[in-house]
Formats: C-alpha cells, sequence, structure tokens
C-alpha cells in the first residue's frame, strides 16, 4: 500500500506543479529582477534561521565559491546578510533580509493567482480535505528533515 501511495503522490505533485509553477522573478515593490537561480537560492533561506554557505552550496549542487559569487550579487541587491558564525568563524552563515523575506514570499516557486485557482476548482469540503492533507504531509516532511537532515542534490532516496 505504501509503495502505491508513494507512486501516487509521485504522479500527483508534478501536476500540481506545473499548473501553478512561477516563472517571473521580480520584486513587487521595487520591480527589481533576480534570476531564477537567485530565486532557487533565496528559496533555500530563511530570516531567523541561519544555513551555512557551504552546506547551501553543498545542497544546491555548487562549489563553495560559485555560491559565493551568487551570495555577493543577492547581498548587494540587498537580499542576503552574511554573517560570520559566533560559535565557529570559519561558517559563514546566511539569512534573508526584510527585502530577501518580501521577495521569497512574492516570489513562491508556485504562483498565488493561479493556486487560488486551481483552489477554487474545489468545493468546500474537498478543499478542507486537501489541504487538510498537504499539512499532514508538511509535517511529515519537516519529521523526515529532523530525522534524516535535509535531502542532498544528488542523494539517492
Amino acid at each position: 500500500m505504501l509503495d502505491s501511495d508513494a507512486a501516487r503522490l509521485l504522479r500527483d505533485y508534478p501536476r500540481i506543479f506545473f499548473a501553478c509553477h512561477q516563472r517571473h522573478r521580480r520584486d513587487p515593490l521595487d520591480g527589481d529582477e533576480i534570476s531564477a537561480h537567485q530565486a532557487s537560492v533565496l528559496d533555500h533561506l530563511d530570516e531567523l534561521e541561519p544555513t551555512g554557505m557551504v552546506e547551501l552550496a553543498r545542497h544546491m549542487g555548487v562549489t563553495a565559491s560559485t555560491m559565493s559569487l551568487t551570495i555577493d550579487r543577492l547581498e548587494r541587491g540587498g537580499y542576503v546578510l552574511r554573517e560570520r558564525d559566533a560559535r565557529d568563524g570559519r561558517r559563514v552563515n546566511l539569512r534573508l533580509t526584510a527585502k530577501g523575506v518580501r521577495m521569497k514570499e512574492a516570489q513562491s516557486v508556485l504562483e498565488l493567482e493561479r493556486v487560488k485557482a486551481m483552489l477554487a476548482l474545489l468545493n468546500g469540503a474537498d478543499r478542507k480535505a486537501a489541504l487538510r492533507g498537504l499539512g499532514l504531509l508538511a509535517e511529515a516532511a519537516q519529521q523526515l528533515i529532523r530525522q534524516q537532515g535535509h535531502p542532498r542534490k544528488g542523494a539517492s532516496s
């Protein structure tokens, strides 16, 4: 049963993703644009919880120096704050600035209006059930991350 449930999730998730995928990377307040790669980096960062530069580079499948160049651009644009770790001065931590949070929220992987349109196609009970199910999957995903850590690019599942 678990195998068929996993197969169903693998079949259905891309349908949702491609129906609602966000294609534009523009700041809604000042109109600044960032590349899709830079937006992807922002999607992996948080304003409160710092992320290590080396860990982020490894996760995204690029070298630390390549990631550093990307972070340089995002930092100059006001999207990212780079800080030395207080406990380990060799470690560089990254956090989103208010502008980075705004861009991340506005430039979600999914386009808000398309998500709304998709949800509007469901009756109230089905919409509630779908969102509850999605919430349960999100909770299970967080448990998996706590147990196994973040998946690494290229790692087998």
